[in-house]
């Protein structure tokens, strides 16, 4: 007799740079989500489907939950920790990513969410590779364990490929029973212009200072398939005329790297040669009027 088929969609949360997208492209094995050192990289949520023989897992990667104090209450940040926090009751499980080398306040607004929503939960303790003696991982796993009721607390590496066949497997057991809702070969229900936006953005994130990243975004024009080559209009969106030229860059050498290397990011995505077009404009203030984020695709 066949197992029954099951199905259930999974939140990850977390603080900011804990490694919630670098934990869903390793389980999916492919790199769906933009990833980057800076805090607050990911914004938007993004649905990765993960088909497992009788199971299907639907993984919500979220924007780091994140305290809205004096100079971060801006409509962006405010629509970043909506996108989190507004998922908790939609979903079967949540999937709470802590960085393993300590818990932090952070992590606490993150836990304090999960008592609201009465969350089912798995802690993932992520980054133990980067904690030595192992020994040290103890009273930071009896500190989650007395912070809420998880139903698991596996350590793991998303870096390494490390524990993920134990976690996803806890996840898989508290599934509910159900049909699965995409296809096997499917990995994300996002249209593919919005995923080679996330691609630019993410070279955008990498390549500039601290500040700058948070008051970019990226936007396709324009997006047509032709026999032999997918032709790709882009636009990098800043906030100021002074912003346009760190982007440009001397001689315009820095968006000529950034629009290299998000070339090769995306042939190797799409499979096929690309050419791509990426201009910078000026849109004032778009980070923090909610009409210019909802034009932008922040809805």
């Amino acid at each position: 007799m066949s197992e029954p088929k099951r199905s259930g969609f999974v939140a990850i949360v977390g603080r900011p740079n804990v490694g919630k997208s670098t934990l869903l492209n390793h389980i999916l094995g492919v790199k769906l989500s933009i990833t980057s050192r800076k805090p607050q990289t990911t914004r938007h949520r993004l649905l990765g489907i993960h088909t497992q023989r009788e199971v299907q897992l639907m993984f919500v990667d979220t924007p780091g939950m994140h305290a809205l104090g004096e100079g971060s209450s801006s409509a962006i940040n405010r629509y970043m920790n909506q996108q989190a926090i507004g998922v908790l009751s939609d979903v079967d499980m949540c999937l709470h990513v802590v960085d393993a080398r300590g818990w932090r306040d952070a992590d606490e607004l993150v836990m304090n969410h999960l008592v609201s929503s009465s969350s089912l939960a798995i802690c993932a303790l992520n980054k133990v590779d980067r904690v030595e003696p192992k020994s040290k991982l103890l009273p930071v796993m009896k500190l989650a364990s007395e912070k809420y009721p998880y139903e698991e607390i596996i350590p793991v590496s998303a870096l390494k490929n490390d524990g993920l066949d134990i976690l996803v497997e806890q996840i898989c057991r508290r599934m509910p029973e159900g049909p699965h809702f995409y296809a096997e070969d499917e990995i994300t229900d996002r249209p593919t212009r919005f995923l080679v936006a996330e691609m630019i953005r993410e070279k955008v994130v990498r390549q500039l200072g601290d500040e700058l990243p948070y008051r970019t975004t990226v936007a396709v024009e324009s997006y047509r398939e032709e026999s032999k080559v997918t032709v790709i209009d882009a636009i990098i969106y800043v906030e100021k005329e002074s912003q346009k030229g760190i982007v440009i860059g001397k001689a315009g050498k820095r968006l000529k790297s950034i629009g290299q290397s998000s070339r090769q990011s995306i042939e190797n995505f799409l499979q096929n040669q690309v050419f791509l077009n990426i201009v910078v404009r000026v849109r004032r203030g778009w980070t923090n009027e909610r009409l210019a984020l909802a034009a932008l695709g922040y809805r």
